[in-house]
């Protein structure tokens, strides 16, 4: 994975240009990184592409993330929308990163390995080589994309929504998760919408789940916003009401 160059002093010093990389701390410290770093991409990716999502399990780190963009727009977007956003039960602290993160600056030729890794490039350089290559690879293939209107979605290639949809109610039914999706996550998502009241999942049955918002009008809104929405490139939202 590529490496940011990361230190408590992002939070220092006069104010920092506008970059393709944000730095955002005041995070909830319990969450596993894994978890965490695919919760930032769900709910980051709606505001453009994303590169890499860095976060680490050292104590010098915990509680911060780094969430690289492809391009500054993107990232200018989401510093100002998701600015004090209830994230893990806490308001995220959002500001544009104080150093490029690699993945970028080897994009863009710009890359000169720090000191601390001198002492290392000897020993597996081949191996880190390589390792390096197909991750500024797999980073620039991403496909994360802004949202636009619903009219102009298309349910994608494969899912169909049912023959005899649901009347409008305040249940939605989605599909088309990932499999590792978590309740979080997806509460995350839809709790921005007024009336939101909770997440059900079925433990047997991955990749679907029940939002429940307080009337029918407040779903609707969700639903028109988050349809389509790519929780991962290859799994796009597909959100219908639910049969009672």
């Amino acid at each position: 994975m590529a490496e940011a160059v990361v230190n408590n002093s992002d939070t220092d010093g006069p104010e920092i240009p506008r970059n393709v990389t944000i730095y955002i701390n005041n995070l909830n410290e319990k969450i596993k990184i894994d978890e965490l770093k695919k919760s930032l991409r769900a709910v980051f990716s709606q505001f453009g592409e994303i590169l890499d999502v860095l976060a680490f399990k050292t104590l010098k780190h915990k509680g911060q993330a780094w969430v690289v963009f492809k391009d500054v727009d993107s990232a200018s977007v989401a510093l100002v929308k998701m600015q004090d956003f209830p994230f893990y039960d806490k308001p995220m602290r959002i500001q544009y990163a104080k150093t490029k993160s690699d993945i970028v600056a080897k994009a863009n030729g710009t890359f000169v390995p720090r000191e601390k890794r001198k002492r290392h490039e000897e020993k597996g350089k081949k191996r880190k080589d390589q390792h390096d290559v197909n991750q500024v690879g797999a980073g620039l293939n991403l496909a994360y994309g802004g949202m636009p209107p619903l009219f102009q979605i298309p349910y994608p290639g494969g899912v169909k929504l049912p023959e005899a949809p649901a009347p409008p109610n305040n249940i939605l039914f989605v599909q088309n998760l990932p499999h590792d999706t978590t309740p979080m996550m997806l509460e995350m998502l839809f709790l921005r919408y007024p009336g939101f009241k909770e997440v059900r999942m079925v433990e047997t049955k991955p990749g679907i789940a029940f939002v429940e918002y307080a009337d029918e009008m407040q779903s609707t809104i969700a639903m028109q916003a988050l349809q389509g929405f790519k929780v991962t490139p290859q799994y796009p939202m597909l959100i219908a009401y639910a049969k009672k």
